[in-house]
């Protein structure tokens, strides 16, 4: 299979195991190239590429923007907080008047769970979802699960934990989606206030203890608390949560074995790992971000060559 079954990245979700392996190839090609001293290619130099931003983002906006400048698009940007959507725009017109400019792929990040997927089905141009609300944020879970693979070899079989603010996290159910989908075990671990009450439903086991499930993976993903999202309080004190929840060196090295660390960043040194957890060698944290653009030029290199 050399293309996508799917016209629009919205979510792990909508994906197969094909299209997985399909991106993950792509990728491979991808991160030699920027690895190269020439680190552009000329494949999507007749592509408008308009970067939609309706939240803050950092490392995704970055990564996104220097993959399709990688790529040799055209790249257009859009921070909602500059723009007409203060003057009462709708979503729909904020887009088709930037597709009127004769863009061919939006990507964007936005507030509300299913935004992307209701784009598709209004405008005529791809969509790719860089986060949407609580709910997935696909490209974060590909370049996860590649770091795994480059990482352990292969994500099969793999004992995968992740542990935080389940909850609010998009980063969790993209991830369990797509490592479930590659066949790994999958278990998720915090606060009972902050796992979802039918977490179990999508094939993933419960742990509240946190030594045992560092005990049982291979993989740990630690995840912030969502502060932003946080209407009520979940538990006491972050002091306790971090007692409870935070990996600190000397739990690490107590283990029986060497695990991964992972964490989609932005990190809260201090509160969900600490600093020389971060920075330890077995912390995969920087090479994430490196796959993150490797990976994203592949999910627009794919979607683009299915632009008619």
């Amino acid at each position: 299979m050399s293309e996508l079954s799917v016209k629009h990245l919205l979510g792990i979700k909508y994906l197969k195991e094909t299209d997985i392996q399909l991106i993950f190839e792509t990728a491979d090609h991808f991160k030699e190239v920027i690895n190269r001293s020439i680190k552009k290619v000329p494949s999507l130099r007749d592509i408008t590429i308009a970067n939609i931003f309706f939240e803050n983002s950092t490392r995704t906006k970055l990564s996104f923007e220097l993959a399709e400048k990688r790529l040799s698009a055209d790249v257009l940007n859009f921070s909602a907080s500059q723009s007409s959507v203060k003057k009462g725009e709708t979503l729909i017109d904020t887009v088709n008047n930037i597709l009127s400019m004769k863009v061919d792929m939006v990507v964007m990040r936005h507030p509300n769970p299913g935004a992307g997927i209701f784009l598709s089905k209004h405008v005529n141009a791809s969509i790719v979802n860089a986060g949407d609300g609580a709910h997935e944020h696909p490209t974060q879970a590909l370049l996860d699960s590649y770091s795994i693979r480059e990482k352990l070899g292969d994500v099969a079989g793999k004992n995968v934990v992740i542990v935080g603010d389940i909850l609010h996290s998009r980063v969790a159910l993209s991830n369990i989606f797509a490592l479930k989908l590659q066949g790994a075990n999958v278990k998720v671990c915090g606060p009972k206030t902050l796992l979802p009450k039918y977490i179990e439903s999508l094939g993933v086991g419960v742990e509240t203890n946190l030594r045992k499930a560092l005990e049982w993976c291979d993989v740990a993903n630690m995840l912030r608390i969502q502060n932003e999202r946080l209407d009520i309080s979940y538990f006491p004190t972050t002091r306790e949560y971090t007692q409870q929840f935070g990996v600190n060196k000397k739990l690490l090295d107590s283990l029986d074995k060497e695990i991964v660390i992972m964490h989609p960043g932005p990190i809260n040194r201090g509160v969900e790992i600490t600093s020389d957890v971060a920075d330890s060698k077995q912390s995969i944290i920087l090479n994430q971000v490196e796959n993150g653009v490797a990976i994203r030029m592949a999910v627009i290199y794919l979607l683009a060559s299915k632009i008619k």
